[in-house]
């Protein structure tokens, strides 16, 4: 069992098993008890994934016969709510069950630090070597979950009201609620369902989500994940019922996707760097900007605008997140489409996004898509896709070799200027275009991603990815 980006993740009943499961969680039980204070309490949520809620069961089970107190969900709760209530509870981290945006056949084991954030990569060492010392016959101490309730050692907790009290204090959500919108909303069936509209109901907008009851299939999409293969669905809403703007949230809803009025995809680049504008322009606001690599040049360019420096990482929050704390950052975020800011958790958090993109169509009186033509009218226009192959596992040496052994002097007819391996292999070009190759940290896939001033060059430089790969 190895911890990818985000967690350990794995198919259910073949990897993703009760005994895994708990083994994972005895891990976690003994590092914490070997780093922590004394008194140790530990939050425990899950989604709404095929068994999540028995899955989380058999953890708590765990922990509470390891003599950790545990705050149980009392039902599917977002991840950005769980690493609020970390930090609201005072507890040394969580365990949540998601796969967040993997396909339904997988579920996944995420693992919160004290501030809410993802374990950082020390922590996620040093559960994988308590996952070692268990061995090929491990002893996992359990303790029967109603039993532990009894003694006080599970405690159900609704973590939502205190969340909402604390987006409270970022946002005037009276405003919001007041703004007059027609909003489709798409929760993708997932742990995110009903938080949009209890944010932004009883004012003067009108509401309408979809895929709002949970179902561990994810009909009609290839994976819970918000991208334009998976929102046809809203984007056709979104054009029939004429509403301002439709906003989307993943399996765990800590990634945001965004609709235009028109119907049309804003892709996560363009969402993030819109966002960053708003904490710069609207907010007022100074501080670092922190980005993963597979994040826009457009970010750059606004860090130069408003003379604030600009981070950036490997791929993973467990990356972003402490740079975020160490720069006192004001916000980070990465291609994915999960987004943290200041005064809030250093993690991903779709719902607070969602409110502050709607606080920017307020404050300007824009549109989306009048919004993103005012984000080009200071960085120059900026266009983005990603291309993700699968591959057979065998084959993952073959194709870093053959990555490493190109070299190439230009793509197309623009000279490479850089070559770097922060986190695959990344190629600048004297035009500020970019391609990079990489490995996914949560699945069996390689990913291609590329930015450039004009579609037709991301497309190509798209397939000169896929031939310097040799796929």
């Amino acid at each position: 069992m190895k911890f990818g980006t985000d967690g350990w993740r794995g198919i259910i009943a073949k990897d993703f098993t009760f005994d895994n499961v708990s083994v994972c969680a005895q891990a976690t039980a003994s590092y914490l008890k070997n780093t922590s204070p004394r008194n140790l309490s530990l939050v425990i949520g899950y989604d709404t994934r095929f068994a999540s809620a028995d899955f989380a069961r058999s953890a708590a089970e765990v922990m509470a016969a390891n003599g950790i107190k545990v705050y149980f969900c009392s039902c599917p709760t977002p991840t950005p709510v769980i690493s609020h209530g970390v930090v609201n509870l005072k507890a040394a981290g969580a365990v949540i069950i998601t796969a967040s945006h993997n396909p339904a056949r997988w579920n996944g084991f995420k693992v919160k630090s004290a501030d809410g954030a993802s374990a950082p990569t020390q922590m996620i060492t040093g559960i994988e070597a308590e996952i070692t010392k268990l061995g090929d016959k491990p002893s996992v101490l359990n303790m029967d979950f109603d039993t532990a309730v009894s003694r006080g050692l599970i405690e159900h907790v609704d973590l939502a009201p205190a969340y909402f009290e604390k987006i409270g204090g970022l946002v005037d959500i009276e405003k919001l609620r007041d703004a007059g919108f027609n909003i489709a909303i798409d929760s993708m069936h997932g742990a995110g369902i009903g938080y949009f509209k209890q944010l932004l109901d009883g004012g003067c907008n009108r509401l309408n989500e979809i895929n709002a009851e949970p179902n561990p299939n994810f009909p009609g999409m290839l994976q819970p994940e918000p991208i334009t293969p998976n929102l046809a669905k809203l984007m056709r809403l979104v054009k029939d019922i004429r509403s301002d703007i439709g906003l989307a949230t993943d399996g765990d809803s800590d990634r945001l996707g965004v609709v235009d009025e028109m119907g049309n995809f804003l892709n996560q680049l363009q969402v993030f760097s819109l966002l960053a504008l708003y904490m710069l322009e609207v907010k007022g606001l100074r501080g670092p900007l922190v980005k993963t690599i597979t994040n826009s040049s457009m970010i750059d360019k606004l860090g130069e605008l408003y003379n604030v420096p600009v981070f950036e990482t490997k791929v993973g929050f467990k990356y972003v997140s402490p740079v975020m704390l160490e720069q006192n950052a004001l916000i980070g975020g990465e291609e994915s489409g999960g987004y943290a800011f200041t005064g809030h958790v250093p993690e991903r958090d779709a719902i607070l996004a969602g409110a502050y993109f709607l606080d920017f169509m307020i404050t300007t009186g824009k549109s989306p898509a009048e919004m993103l033509e005012y984000l080009y009218s200071k960085v120059g226009p900026h266009y983005y896709n990603r291309v993700d192959y699968t591959f057979a596992e065998a084959r993952r040496e073959e194709i870093i070799k053959h990555l490493a052994d190109q070299k190439p002097a230009s793509l197309g007819e623009t000279k490479v200027v850089s070559t770097e391996k922060l986190d695959g292999f990344r190629y600048k070009l004297e035009d500020g275009s970019w391609l990079l190759i990489r490995f996914s940290g949560t699945e069996p896939l390689l990913r291609v991603y590329a930015e450039s001033p004009s579609q037709a060059k991301t497309a190509a430089l798209l397939e000169d990815g896929r031939q310097l790969s040799g796929i």
